[in-house]
């Protein structure tokens, strides 16, 4: 929140304002993060693709294989609800996240051969090269 001097004297639609804005700033920011971040790696026989997404569990993941498009995807939804029925007091809080994330993949991956993995809270997929996309030995070649 910006201070700014005020010449007309009509301050409180301009703080409603504000702080409105804050909350636009902080959601857009909050929905940002809320995606988690992938690094991928390139080997020599795979690609490591890791996602970062602690205090999920395995089932949380749903990972899809269409064709060449990889996507992984999470929904949670949670619900608590405290009573309190002497003080005639009801708190009901929900949450719902969720995230869907695709990625093209090149035709060099074997996807019969895909493994994933959740431990840590980072979600690994072994995605191994077919045979002949692999790095090739350097080797001689006879001359005849």
């Amino acid at each position: 929140m910006e201070l700014m001097k005020r010449t007309n004297g009509n301050w409180l639609p301009s703080l409603l304002e504000d702080i409105f804005e804050d909350n636009n700033i902080q959601r857009r920011l909050t929905t940002m993060n809320s995606l988690p971040a992938v690094n991928i790696e390139e080997k020599e026989d795979k690609y490591s693709l890791e996602m970062a997404a602690p205090g999920k569990s395995k089932k949380d993941f749903n990972i899809e294989l269409d064709n060449d498009l990889l996507t992984i995807s999470s929904e949670v939804k949670e619900e608590n609800q405290t009573e309190d029925k002497e003080r005639n007091f009801t708190r009901r809080e929900f949450s719902y996240e969720s995230f869907k994330r695709s990625f093209t993949l090149p035709e060099t991956i074997d996807t019969s051969k895909i493994k994933a993995t959740y431990k840590n809270g980072v979600l690994t997929l072994d995605l191994p090269k077919r045979e002949e996309a692999k790095t090739q030995p350097k080797r001689m070649i006879d001359i005849s």
